[in-house]
């Protein structure tokens, strides 16, 4: 096995990786490489958007340089995919595999990327693909407090051969040096970096009446507005008038914040909003535009049979492409997706409607991002978003070398009716805490003296 003592980086690799990068480090990145090149396990906690991806990167990188194999980890396929993506093209295809529940590609690669279960799994069933594993990688390891899924992260961290270096890359959490701690007793010597500095500003902003207010403007407008109990109680009785979608999407365009994510947590929801904006025969698009989303997209599908293509109502999902507005979510076929963050990428889509699948990590760069509402559905009830969730979604817009400033909306028309300001704005709170989960399983005893030493509940 290679471990990390025998990969002790030089001043060289980390030069030869960071070529043709265009920008300096920030400190927090500098301070990652040199925790990787000095052979530790690694917590980097920073906001979303501020470049956590190129230590990961760079966690690869060595690992690819010194002979050995690095497992890189994400919550979910769609982002596994994009990952795959993006490393063949920096590392070459060569040296990048794939494993999902969907795809199996180059498994034996010396970088691979996989959803967080595939390698849970592969350690339970003794895979031999772990003999040599220098690294792994976790992206988003601050799931491990979801509450369905995070046991997965914790296990994981608990019966990983703890000569593989753990690198963990994590939203701004509050509890950032006890998360650090109990990795360093379960896996030995862990380095935690902690940042604050967001390379993008991110504006809070209420789309009201045409308007556009600041969050905490408007909770101040809001509690001078009311004189007494009776104001309070006929403001709470008055129904919730929403933005129409289409005067949103025009003020982004005439603010010039295209391309924009508009979220909407319902899969039925994104694509009726985007069959509504076709309806409004509503164009985002310039005819050279228009012309390479069609070839983009026919190109991407030629090899899809035409009464495959009639089924999936290939033409419909075409036309909207053309015009600059697409959805976004996990019901829609991969291939489809696919094409949705190609274009939106290259700047060519200008609105898409997502779920929330979009806010965990892959990369669409926005200069803004839209919340329809501040309540989903949380698997047992419609609930107002916490602020990690909040935080989590907004990091969408803005990210590094794509945008110098960018704004996340909510587009509430009435905002004292359906999004109450002194609360609304008590999201913006950027940091949170992970707790853990811990769900009792019979293959979990085998390592239960590891688990006898579980983060602090």
């Amino acid at each position: 096995m290679t471990t990390s003592s025998d990969a002790a980086g030089t001043p060289d690799t980390l030069e030869t990786f960071l070529a043709g990068e265009g920008f300096t480090p920030d400190p927090f990145q500098l301070d990652s490489f040199a925790a990787l090149d000095a052979g530790r396990n690694l917590l980097v906690s920073a906001p979303t958007g501020s470049g956590k991806t190129l230590v990961g990167e760079y966690a690869a990188f060595r690992a690819l340089s010194s002979g050995g194999r690095c497992f890189y980890t994400t919550p979910i396929k769609a982002l596994s995919n994009q990952k795959f993506r993006q490393f063949r093209e920096r590392f070459g295809a060569e040296n990048v595999g794939l494993l999902t529940g969907d795809h199996s590609i180059d498994a034996d690669a010396p970088i691979v990327v996989m959803t967080t279960e595939v390698l849970r799994n592969m350690i339970y069933g003794g895979s031999s693909a772990l003999h040599d594993l220098d690294c792994v990688v976790m992206d988003e390891i601050h799931y491990l407090g979801d509450r369905s899924r995070g046991v997965v992260w914790e296990e994981i961290i608990l019966t990983l051969d703890p000569a593989v270096r753990l690198v963990g890359l994590s939203a701004t959490l509050s509890n950032t040096d006890e998360l650090g701690d109990w990795i360093t007793e379960i896996r030995g010597d862990t380095a935690v970096v902690l940042s604050d500095h967001r390379p993008v500003p991110l504006a809070h902003m209420l789309y009201t009446d045409g308007d556009l207010i600041p969050v905490r403007a408007a909770a101040e407008q809001q509690r001078r507005s009311r004189s007494g109990y009776h104001d309070e109680r006929v403001a709470s009785r008055q129904r919730a008038q929403w933005a129409r979608r289409q005067d949103v999407i025009e003020r982004l365009d005439d603010e010039r914040l295209l391309p924009a994510i508009y979220f909407v947590f319902s899969r039925a929801g994104c694509d009726g909003a985007v069959a509504q904006m076709r309806r409004a025969r509503l164009r985002l698009t310039t005819g050279e535009e228009a012309r390479r989303i069609a070839s983009h997209v026919d190109a991407a599908c030629a090899q899809v049979p035409q009464h495959d293509l009639d089924a999936l109502d290939y033409q419909a999902f075409r036309a909207g492409l053309v015009s600059g507005i697409a959805a976004h979510h996990a019901g829609m076929l991969p291939l489809f997706r696919t094409v949705v963050e190609e274009l939106f990428s290259a700047g060519l889509i200008k609105v898409v409607f997502a779920t929330e699948t979009l806010a965990l990590g892959i990369h669409m760069p926005a200069r803004a991002v839209v919340l329809e509402k501040t309540t989903k559905y949380n698997g047992e009830t419609h609930a107002m978003l916490t602020s990690a969730e909040y935080s989590q979604i907004t990091g969408r817009a803005g990210r590094r070398g794509s945008t110098p400033r960018a704004r996340p909306w909510s587009c509430h028309s009435r905002i004292w009716t359906s999004m109450p300001c002194p609360r609304s704005w008590t999201l913006l709170g950027s940091r949170y805490a992970v707790r853990s989960r811990p769900t009792i399983r019979w293959r979990s005893t085998s390592s239960s003296s590891a688990a006898s030493r579980r983060p602090p509940p």
